[in-house]
C-alpha cells in the first residue's frame, strides 16, 4: 500500500472543519491527523504531527493563515525537517492575495466558495509537488490581462506601515519619501482595494493577511 497523505486542516470555524473532513473521510489515500482553529495552534501542530500537506485558512484571527504559513515554513527550515505543502483556502479570490499567498509559500489557492470544490484532488496534486490554482481565480487573471489590480512591493510596505498606525509624514521619514508621495502610495492603495476609510484598509489588510502581525 502506497503512503497516505497527511493533512492538518487549519480553520477557525470547527464546522468548516468538520465539512472539510467529512470530504476527507471516503478518499483511501489521505488521512486527517489534526485540525487547529487558529495560526498559532497551526504552526505548533505542524511541527508536532509533520502532515504532508497542510490546509490553511487564509484569514485567520490573530496570527493570520499566510503568516502562519511562512513560521511553518521557516520552522522546517531551521529543524532541517521535511516542508510540508501549503494549500491555501479563501473566500477571497483578490489578485493581491494569491500573489501574497504563493510568496509565502503556498503550494495552492483555491477558493472554499467554489461549487465544484475538490478538496482531495487539490491535496494530492500539492503532495505531488504541483501548484493548483482554482479555475476561477486563472480565469479572471486572463480576463484582466498579465498585470491585475496587486499592490506593489513599495504599496505592501507603506500598507505595513499605515496599520502600524504610522501617519503619512512618519512613513515618509522612514522611507525616505516626501509626503505627497506617501499620500499618492496610499490613494492608490485604496483604490486598488476598492477602499475609502483607513480604518476599513486596516481591518481588510489584517483580515487577509496582507501585513504582518506582532
Amino acid at each position: 500500500m502506497p503512503e497516505k497523505i497527511t493533512v492538518l486542516l487549519v480553520d477557525d470555524h470547527a464546522l468548516v472543519r468538520r465539512g472539510f473532513r467529512r470530504m476527507l473521510e471516503d478518499q483511501a489515500d489521505i488521512v486527517v491527523v489534526g485540525e487547529a482553529g487558529n495560526g498559532e495552534e497551526a504552526v505548533r501542530l505542524a511541527q508536532q504531527l509533520k502532515p504532508r500537506v497542510v490546509v490553511m485558512d487564509c484569514a485567520l484571527p490573530g496570527m493570520s493563515g499566510l503568516a502562519a504559513t511562512r513560521k511553518i515554513l521557516e520552522g522546517s527550515a531551521r529543524n532541517g525537517s521535511a516542508a510540508p505543502q501549503l494549500l491555501m483556502l479563501s473566500m477571497h479570490s483578490e489578485e493581491t492575495l494569491v500573489q501574497q499567498a504563493l510568496a509565502a509559500g503556498a503550494r495552492g489557492y483555491i477558493l472554499k466558495s467554489a461549487m465544484d470544490l475538490d478538496l482531495a484532488t487539490a491535496i494530492r496534486k500539492v503532495a505531488g509537488g504541483e501548484t493548483v490554482l482554482d479555475a476561477q481565480l486563472a480565469r479572471a487573471s486572463s480576463l484582466r490581462g498579465e498585470r491585475g489590480p496587486g499592490l506593489t512591493a513599495r504599496e505592501l510596505q507603506i500598507l505595513q506601515l499605515i496599520v502600524d498606525g504610522k501617519s503619512n509624514k512618519e512613513i515618509a521619514d522612514q522611507l525616505e519619501l516626501s509626503v505627497n508621495t506617501v499620500a499618492v502610495h496610499r490613494a492608490n492603495i485604496m483604490d486598488a482595494l476598492g477602499i475609502h476609510k483607513t480604518a476599513e484598509l486596516v481591518v481588510y489588510a489584517i483580515r487577509n493577511g496582507l501585513v504582518n502581525i506582532p
